[in-house]
This record gives C-alpha cells, sequence and structure tokens, in this order.
C-alpha cells in the first residue's frame, strides 16, 4: 500500500519505524535536547519528548496506523552532496513528513516537522511535492486537504505557494478545529488540491516510489 521510501530531486522520505531508526536517536531530535524545538513544536500536534519511551510509544504508534493503512510517516533525509558535506546536514534526519489517510472521503491530510537548522532550504515544498505524488498517484485519492494553524504566517506562506501552483484553493478558516497537547483550542486554515488540479498542474513530478 504505502511505500518504504520515496526520493525526490534533494530529499529521501525513509519509512519511520523501529526499524529504520533508534528510539534513542530519534528522541535526541524531539526532545529539549534539540536546538529550538520551542519554535519547531509551536504550531504542531505534538510537544517534546520527555523520554525515549514515549518516544518508542510513538513509533508504535505509527506503525499501527501503518498497518491499518491510516497514516504513512516518513523520516525526512537530505541526499548526499546536497547540503554540501557531512556537516552540512546530508544524510541527517532533517525531520519527518507524512500523509494521514481518510478512506471514507477518499482525503489525505499531509504534516511535516523539520528540525530548525533546516529551515529555509525549501524542503517544506519538496515534502509537499512527495506527498501529493503519493496521494494521487500512488493511492488515487480524490482530495488533499492541509491544515495551517492560525497565527503560523510561515507556513501559511509555503502552504500557499504550493497550493497556487497546483491550481488548489483557500476553503477558509475552521474555528475550534483541534485542541493542542496543552489544552488550548484552536483555528485551522483549510487548503485543499483536488486530483483533477494536480493533474492539469503537474509536468514532470520527480518523485519515485521505491518498495
Amino acid at each position: 500500500m504505502f511505500p518504504e521510501t520515496i526520493s525526490t530531486d534533494r530529499l529521501r522520505f525513509e519509512r519511520l519505524c523501529h526499524e529504520t531508526v533508534d528510539a534513542i536517536e530519534y528522541h535526541q531530535v524531539c526532545s529539549r535536547h534539540e536546538p529550538g524545538i520551542d519554535e519547531v513544536t509551536r504550531y504542531l500536534p505534538w510537544d517534546t519528548h520527555e523520554t525515549v519511551a514515549e518516544t518508542a510509544e510513538y513509533l508504535d504508534s505509527l506503525e499501527a496506523q501503518w498497518a491499518d493503512r491510516t497514516r504513512a510517516e516518513y523520516l525526512i533525509r537530505p541526499k548526499s552532496g546536497e547540503a554540501g558535506s557531512e556537516e552540512e546536514g546530508a544524510g541527517d534526519i532533517a525531520g519527518s513528513g507524512g500523509l494521514i489517510v481518510d478512506w471514507e472521503t477518499r482525503t489525505g491530510k499531509p504534516a511535516i516537522w523539520l528540525r530548525k537548522r533546516f529551515w529555509g532550504r525549501g524542503y517544506s515544498a519538496e515534502r509537499a511535492l512527495a506527498m501529493l505524488a503519493l496521494a494521487f498517484d500512488r493511492l488515487d485519492l480524490d482530495l488533499v486537504a492541509i491544515p495551517v494553524q492560525d497565527g503560523n504566517d510561515r507556513s501559511r506562506r509555503a502552504v500557499e505557494k504550493y497550493v497556487e501552483r497546483f491550481g488548489g484553493q483557500y476553503d477558509g478558516r475552521i474555528r475550534n478545529s483541534t485542541v493542542r497537547p496543552d489544552g488550548t483550542v484552536i483555528d485551522h486554515h483549510r487548503y485543499t488540491i483536488t486530483a483533477e488540479q494536480y493533474r492539469a498542474n503537474v509536468d514532470d513530478p520527480l518523485v519515485t516510489f521505491e518498495e
């Protein structure tokens, strides 16, 4: 159903699970040990991981969702040479990105987070291309819906660029959309791209799926 790896021009996406990453290693980038983590998680649906056990349980949940075909989550790694050298991040974990699937409505909801040191490189847009190709070319879904938390202007600008590129639209503001881990009720701005809009605007996606 879901490909184990996805490759784009500059990035490699590897299934996020116990087999591909050690819980201790992944905990390091999701915990207080990671520089800038408070800025990273400010608009994410999860808080920093307090223990390695919490990270391991998170990986367990991703494996369960993969098995029941409701979520495909991937480690994002810059390809060798893309960042110029190993010290600049080639091969490192840059973050993760995935697609949450609602089969009843044939809708995919992409998600992403990037470590702060990898901001500003255009990886979010490249991840968006990979998830759109996964949703429409691989899974044959009808719609991709992108929620952006109100106030997250940086992400809204990035989303608006690729939504416009693929002929999508802004659906509006959904009030009291969800609750953050700290109990805060938040609004989301919803953007959507249909399969028809994607296919009418995609040229060569340069996305490769590997089993």
